[in-house]
């Protein structure tokens, strides 16, 4: 199991000492939140895609893939009634897949609740049916580079759309593809009436990715949430992928939160019988 952070934790720290920061403190990856480098994908220039890969491989940390990625945009909706929209956010996924290959990054986390809850006269039905039309070149694309789209669910306090880890999973399947997963995240899987780690069973033939964290909006360890049965599920199912934490409350300060995160995580996943 390897463990990585999300970029956006250090905040306003350049992210070249990030990357070093995170080496230093024991780390595995670091999760690219773009929107801290451009609005855009596409403003991101080739030079610099080559230039943020090769800092990262200098400090000794891989770059597992990118997150939030239609933060900071506009004119992007995964089920927008208009069809032009949906059209500028399919072309942009396929921006967002050369981007996330450029950095060396393997995985892109949908998240962006934002950018796809129903917008009104919109049924879940029609959602749906958008969403997977959407996704079918940003798939193809990303089947010729290596990556794979993670689907995210989220809580009904963030969106309205795919709520559940079952609802995700059934999603993703209609594809039929390595290439298209879920990542299931603490924090909104603590929000499901079925067990964190009865969720982690159900979903094992699909989870791709790990965000680790607390429904306090804090980091692993630092809240209510217990993961001893979480890395005994893990383990059982045999997920040997990225755990990378993902904080969105900073009060203890970004290094605390990534040294103390990760000793937790370290603790209780590297051996979950003990």
């Amino acid at each position: 199991m390897k463990f990585g952070i999300c970029h956006e934790t250090f905040q306003d720290l350049p992210l070249d000492e990030v990357f070093a920061t995170c080496a230093r403190l024991g780390y595995d990856s670091v999760e690219i939140a773009h929107f801290k480098l451009a609005s855009y994908v596409t403003d991101i220039s080739s030079v610099e895609r080559i230039r943020i890969r090769d800092s990262a491989t200098r400090a000794g940390i891989a770059i597992s893939g990118i997150h939030w990625v239609l933060v900071g945009t506009e004119g992007m909706h995964l089920t927008s009634p208009d069809a032009a929209t949906r059209a500028r956010t399919s072309h942009y996924f396929c921006d967002l897949v050369d981007f996330c290959a450029d950095l060396g990054g393997k995985v892109i986390i949908v998240g962006s609740p934002k950018h796809r809850s129903l917008l009104p006269g919109v049924t879940l039905e029609q959602a749906w049916i958008w969403a997977i039309q959407l996704f079918g070149p940003s798939l193809a694309r990303a089947a010729e580079r290596g990556i794979t789209i993670c689907l995210e669910p989220l809580p009904a306090e963030d969106t309205d759309f795919i709520n559940t880890a079952a609802e995700a999973v059934r999603f993703v399947q209609q594809f039929s593809s390595p290439h298209f997963q879920v990542i299931l995240d603490v924090r909104a899987m603590s929000w499901e009436a079925k067990p964190i780690p009865q969720i982690l069973r159900d979903s094992r033939d699909h989870i791709a990715y790990i965000h680790a964290n607390d429904k306090n909006l804090k980091g692993p360890g630092f809240g209510a949430v217990d993961y001893l049965p979480i890395a005994v599920a893990l383990s059982e199912i045999g997920y040997n992928g990225t755990v990378s934490v993902e904080v969105f409350n900073y009060e203890e300060g970004s290094e605390i939160i990534a040294s103390q995160s990760l000793a937790y995580l370290r603790r209780i996943l590297s051996h979950p019988g003990q």
